[in-house]
């Protein structure tokens, strides 16, 4: 199933699409705290949607290694007049939300967003899955276990690749049963995951194909990369966009990234080497 239904239109994925990161939290890996207001905000967005990302993802609530636990009502209050916001300034936005809870979900589409991307694939809110099948939006759902605060003291495995598919055929069926049609598996790198976890999930990538559905890579500036090159986020663009390379050939259909320019750019030299 390569398209997907965003606020009516037909999004063909079988030409992977750039979706650009927004965090509108002040502990974010990267970037962390430097959105402090909305001029910034719109500022950010019209660049990455002028550079080619065809989604958005607004998160408010840090969802990095061991993040602080944030109530419901002040994520509403960091995201909520966010999507407002950039509804009104672009108006054909295909907005992606990044939160794992119902509630937060549901106000955001009604206030204009197209997507929902949850961390936990439904297992830190029941009624998420419920929601969004009434909402009718697409949804990306992520392999973790536990929660970003205790996620990194649950990386073991038997066999990753195996769990994870055992996880997403588990978490599909669910979502479905509820009514969902939309999905989009995302395999959460380093999420419950070692760097070494990382690299044996980004080397057989093309086995979560097995799902049949579109799959989102999300690896931009992550440790992954910049422990392995010993620098830091700041200087992991270069590592990012040969890893970006590297998902695209083994079967990304969206690269969820903080630089779209590059990212886009990756994707079109891809495209013309026919992969």
């Amino acid at each position: 199933m390569s398209t997907i239904n965003c606020k009516g239109t037909l999004i063909d994925l079988s030409t992977p699409k750039v979706m650009g990161i927004v965090n509108v939290t002040p502990d974010s890996f990267f970037e962390g705290g430097k959105l402090t207001n909305s001029d910034e905000i719109l500022g950010q967005v019209e660049k990455m949607l002028n550079d080619g990302a065809t989604f958005i993802d607004l998160g408010g609530y840090s969802s990095k290694p061991g993040a602080d636990f944030v109530s419901e009502s002040e994520e509403l209050n960091r995201v909520i007049p966010i999507v407002k916001l950039l509804v009104e300034k672009f108006p054909d936005i295909l907005l992606s939300i990044d939160t794992f809870r119902s509630e937060v979900a549901k106000q955001a589409v009604e206030n204009g967003a197209a997507i929902i991307n949850d961390i936990s694939a439904g297992l830190l809110d029941e009624n998420m899955f419920e929601t969004v099948a009434k909402l009718q939006v697409p949804y990306i759902m992520m392999h973790m276990k536990g929660t970003p605060k205790t996620m990194q003291s649950l990386a073991n495995y038997d066999d990753l690749l195996k769990e994870m598919n055992f996880y997403f055929s588990e978490r599909i069926s669910k979502a479905r049963s509820f009514g969902l049609n939309d999905i989009i598996i995302d395999p959460g790198f380093g999420f419950a995951k070692t760097i070494e976890h990382n690299y044996e999930l980004l080397q057989n990538l093309e086995l979560l194909q097995f799902q049949e559905l579109p799959i989102l890579a999300g690896i931009s500036r992550k440790s992954m990369i910049y422990k392995t090159l010993e620098t830091s986020p700041e200087e992991a663009l270069n590592g990012t966009t040969f890893l970006h390379a590297f998902c695209l050939q083994k079967g990304a259909n969206i690269l969820r990234v903080h630089d779209v320019k590059e990212a886009v750019e990756c994707v079109k030299l891809m495209c013309r080497l026919g992969n």
